[in-house]
């Protein structure tokens, strides 16, 4: 499979490992890694497996996947065991962010144009990921999940490390008035004619800022799915695809 696409930020970070996948033709379904799409299970649990062992943890791990529903639903993950990884019938329901506090747990979300968000508390050793699609984003899930770590586990935003991995971008993300109007800051779209070019990665910048964390300490990709359907999976430019890619954090 192709490389891992990674983050400068979290790279400086002992404490953590992760890693975002991306699309390769010479792996079965181009890599996919979904398992509620309707593709078929085995060559998608083979693809996990490939991914797994080619990520260096050099310890046993525990992959977590959630049934993502577009909500502001955050759940702790407070035991190590693997669900949603090999049968997507023992997922973690009805959750689109996950923060744990375990060792050699891998919270994990599936994407192709969504925002994925990864976050580390450098001083608390936690980790979060969020599913921010433009329903979460309107729910400020990723302000949320910063709240529930310091609400949580005492975590202070200006140890939090975030990056905000591959999503559709300003530069092809077209919504209608009944998206738009959800986001009143004008610096966040772009109006052309009747439609507008949202921002989503941007307004996810913004919640984190507004949640309390130090702008050096954010990291976007900038890498729009879209553009380069190529290496990652796009909803939108696709057509309707079936494939995710992955985006995963978690502690050492």
């Amino acid at each position: 499979m192709a490389g891992f696409y990674r983050s400068g930020l979290l790279e400086k970070c002992e404490g953590c490992f992760h890693a975002v996948t991306t699309k390769e033709s010479a792996s079965l379904r181009h890599g996919s890694l979904a398992l509620h799409t309707g593709e078929p299970a085995e060559e998608v649990v083979k693809n996990r497996r490939e991914v797994a062992g080619r990520l260096g943890i050099g310890q046993q791990a525990y992959f977590v996947v959630a049934e993502q529903t577009h909500s502001d639903n955050i759940t702790i993950i407070e035991s190590r065991e693997s669900r949603g990884w090999h049968t997507a019938e023992d997922a973690v329901a009805n959750c689109d962010a996950m923060i744990t506090d375990q060792k050699g747990v891998v919270l994990t979300i599936l994407t192709a144009d969504c925002v994925p968000v990864l976050l580390y508390d450098t001083k608390k050793k936690i980790v979060a990921a969020i599913h921010a699609g433009w329903k979460g984003t309107k729910a400020n899930i990723t302000g949320k999940t910063v709240q529930k770590m310091v609400n949580t586990f005492g975590s202070d935003p200006k140890d939090i490390v975030a990056f905000i991995a591959p999503s559709i971008g300003r530069c092809c993300y077209e919504v209608g008035e009944d998206v738009a109007h959800h986001f009143k800051d004008k610096e966040v779209f772009d109006p052309v004619g009747e439609k507008y070019m949202l921002d989503l990665p941007l307004v996810n910048q913004k919640q984190l800022l507004d949640a309390g964390l130090n702008t050096e300490n954010i990291e976007m990709s900038h890498e729009c799915t879209s553009c380069k359907a190529d290496k990652y999976f796009s909803y939108r430019k696709e057509q309707g695809c079936s494939g995710r890619f992955m985006s995963m954090i978690g502690l050492r």
